[in-house]
């Protein structure tokens, strides 16, 4: 029988108290989508109503809960945001929800004033008036989509964030990877590196203002020697641009995740014939060994959102498993028991669910289970399909994927149900997305 959750969901506009109900079925993503109609912002500046009109479509529409109406069915005008739609025409047309509003410019600011009306109810259900500079503007245009999107569906925000990953960019035979960033949905692209390192697996951090990365970076010895390639730990901080050295670990496995408070980054090294999770203070620059199990790979750690446990994948039990400890590193216990080879594990930020990659028979697969180890499900299957990274309300997944005919790499994005894949555009290759927390 089909699982269903029905979202109550209250909302106070202009004092007034509106009830709307939404149903979505959540067993393997088996819905239909809500449909709900954008009309046309009223402005004196046409250009911009379209823009934050366009951004907001494409938010709604590619989240595939929401499905747009076709505004050549549209059969009443409305005049501004304060104008009252008729209802009964909208549910004509099979409307659920309404978007209506307008742009009011003053100088160098403009303010986006909205309504989303529920036509079943007749109701005004979320609305705002939003102000900020005219570069401001697709940010306001995701923080409405944000609020439709969280009210509709009852799931949290994430339009409005920002995606680091890595350019792979074919350079005189050789291939490039540089950092860049850019908005959720690809707009605003930005350069971090000029591609002169190696760079690997970025992450940002809790609160948003730096990222961390790993690059291979060619360094002078002291007798004047090129040595070729030495693993470094940076921290990039966007907010004046400058990279920051954190310290080089010789023999670094996979690269490093900021903990729940973003005080300390928690990696791999690798010793001989072993590998053992590490962790380091960058306040203090301490760092103290987590794992200790002789000849075993120890690789890939993740704290949860609270920072009590850690996911990690080892081969310690024979072949390469999932594995969850304490931050202290007890309490080690097993969680993947399936055939082939579990890796890259991550933590979801509602902490319900486990991301990982899986390789078996030659085939890659992106996959989620419970922090306890149940409820495994495959979400997505190919040729170097690798590296999950959530998005900020956990209701997603980013991954790597590599063509096999043409050897490019791109980032797909895929419903925690496993349905709604898509691939996000980018200037050149892209691999090893990893996604902000939500921009207030």
């Amino acid at each position: 029988m089909m699982k269903k959750i029905i979202f109550l969901l209250i909302a106070v506009i202009h004092g007034n108290l509106c009830l709307a109900e939404v149903a979505i079925d959540i067993n393997r993503g088996v819905y239909s989508p809500i449909p709900i109609a954008i009309h046309d912002f009223r402005s004196q500046k046409p250009e911009t109503a379209t823009l934050v009109q366009e951004v907001i479509k494409n938010d709604l529409s590619s989240s595939g809960l929401l499905h747009l109406v076709d505004p050549s069915a549209f059969v009443q005008k409305l005049q501004g945001a304060e104008d009252t739609p008729n209802f009964a025409n909208w549910r004509l047309i099979n409307t659920q929800f309404l978007l209506n509003g307008e742009i009011r410019s003053n100088g160098d600011r403009i303010t986006v004033v909205y309504k989303l009306y529920d036509v079943l109810s007749e109701k005004t259900v979320v609305g705002a008036s939003l102000s900020c500079s005219y570069k401001g503007v697709r940010q306001i245009a995701h923080m409405i989509s944000d609020s439709i999107y969280t009210y509709i569906t009852g799931e949290g925000p994430y339009f409005n964030s920002r995606i680091v990953y890595v350019v792979e960019q074919k350079h005189r035979g050789r291939i490039i990877k540089r950092l860049a960033i850019m908005d959720s949905d690809g707009a605003n692209h930005k350069f971090l590196t000029n591609g002169a390192d190696i760079v690997l697996t970025p992450r940002f951090s809790p609160n948003m203002q730096e990222i961390t990365y790993f690059a291979f970076v060619d360094t002078v010895t002291p007798n004047g020697r090129i040595k070729r390639g030495v693993g470094k730990v940076f921290l990039f901080d966007l907010a004046n641009g400058k990279h920051q050295f954190v310290g080089s670990f010789s023999g670094m496995t996979f690269a490093p995740r900021f903990s729940a408070d973003g005080r300390r980054l928690i990696f791999s090294l690798s010793d001989r014939e072993s590998s053992s999770i590490y962790e380091t203070d960058l306040r203090s620059g301490h760092t103290r060994r987590i794992t200790r199990n002789c000849g075993a790979i120890d690789t890939s750690p993740c704290y949860s959102p609270d920072g009590d446990k850690i996911v990690f994948s080892s081969d310690r039990g024979g072949t390469q498993q999932l594995y969850i400890m304490d931050a202290d590193g007890g309490n080690i216990k097993r969680l993947s028991f399936g055939q082939g080879q579990y890796a890259t594990p991550v933590w979801s930020p509602r902490r319900d669910w486990i991301a990982f990659t899986r390789i078996y028979k030659g085939t890659f697969y992106i996959g989620v289970m419970r922090p306890d180890g149940t409820g495994e499900r495959m979400l997505a299957s190919g040729y170097l399909v690798e590296g999950p990274a959530w998005f900020a309300n956990g209701r997603g997944l980013m991954f790597s994927h590599q063509s096999y005919s043409r050897g490019k790499t791109s980032i797909h994005s895929i419903d925690v149900t496993g349905h709604n894949e898509r691939i996000l555009l980018t200037p050149h290759g892209a691999s090893d997305p990893a996604c902000s927390p939500v921009i207030q």
